[in-house]
């Protein structure tokens, strides 16, 4: 009885506001709908992530609000969907650093590898005061808003047999490593010694299959999921790039909302937010032996000094056109709060 009264409590104060707004008693009744699109796949926290912030979303809301869920590249490419959230021909998708730092150079700094030590360093930026001031200066650039920032994993290096144990960036010569068509992505490829190869996420399996790539890097939760371990050989420990994912949305979506279905947004967010990031965390605590018994080698102990110093280098010479837009100042601070 207490459940009936509190739904029927949000949708009466729901349909108030959007009364005191000029709009019609028929347009009230009508859900407002968010169109959320991923190029994730089931099984990948951030995709399970989106079905928890609908439910949450249509609970807070007392169904007054709509959330339509397009995972598995359904409605987009992954470089597709990008320009859709900022056309506003989709209302959501996820986004991150290296997308945008076409757009707004310094945030290059976020994707180059050893920028975070762990996780609670990553969250605590961009779920912070300084990932506020980072999420406007994307609003003011680009229309679209990013809402707060999921763990992704960490990334590791994953090659096929072809190439041989890798422990330095060294062994990484030549290596035709994957990465999606962006310039900080190419760079971050280069940062850790390989030959970037531009290809689609959703080409990546049969890349690998047929040598078109010889390696990818990605988080060991996407790896499994994309059963990537059919057609590679080697996991590297690299930890290079603390990974993080951006649900966003089209800023003039969200302007259409009232500061009540804003606050609704936010709180929905934060709890798929803590749901992928503990999904993940706990993945990766126990992942290692799933690839072993797939009959994977695990390279637990790469030269990671070597491959930072190796990536600080290429920073700032092959790499200096992304590099001379960082901000040091806020990379400094963004230093100082590793724990």
């Amino acid at each position: 009885m207490k459940k009936a009264v509190s739904l029927f409590l949000i949708s009466f104060l729901a349909l108030s506001a959007l009364l005191a707004e000029g709009k019609t008693e028929t347009d009230a009744a009508r859900p407002i709908e968010i169109n959320f699109s991923s190029v994730s796949v089931p099984g990948d926290a951030h995709t399970e992530a989106m079905t928890v912030f609908k439910e949450e979303l249509e609970k807070l809301s007392g169904g007054t609000m709509k959330v339509n869920v397009y995972h598995s590249g359904q409605l987009y490419s992954q470089e597709g969907e990008q320009a859709a959230v900022r056309q506003g021909t989709v209302d959501m998708v996820y986004t991150s650093a290296p997308w945008l730092a076409e757009f707004v150079p310094y945030l290059s700094m976020f994707s180059a590898v050893y920028t975070f030590q762990g996780y609670d360093h990553m969250t605590n930026v961009f779920n912070g005061e300084i990932g506020k001031k980072i999420f406007q200066d994307i609003v003011d650039s680009q229309g679209i808003r990013p809402l707060g920032a999921y763990y992704l994993g960490t990334r590791q290096l994953n090659l096929v047999e072809k190439v041989g144990p890798v422990r330095t960036p060294a062994d990484m010569a030549g290596v035709k490593l994957r990465v999606p068509e962006s310039p900080s992505w190419i760079a971050l490829g280069k940062a850790l010694g390989g030959n970037p190869t531009p290809i689609a996420f959703n080409e990546v399996y049969m890349g690998l299959k047929t040598g078109a790539v010889e390696g990818q890097d990605n988080p060991l939760a996407t790896d499994k999921n994309a059963k990537f371990y059919e057609v590679t050989k080697y996991i590297v420990l690299t930890n290079h790039v603390v990974d993080s994912t951006w649900p966003t949305i089209n800023e003039k979506k969200w302007q259409s909302l009232s500061d009540q279905q804003k606050e609704w947004v936010i709180q929905a967010v934060d709890v798929a937010r803590k749901y992928c990031d503990k999904s993940n965390l706990e993945t990766e605590a126990n992942i290692l032996d799933f690839f072993r018994e797939k009959g994977m080698i695990i390279i637990e102990d790469p030269d990671i000094q070597a491959f930072a110093d190796y990536a600080k280098n290429s920073y700032l010479t092959e790499s200096k056109d992304i590099s001379k837009d960082w901000d040091m100042e806020l990379y400094d601070k963004v230093q100082a709060l590793v724990e």
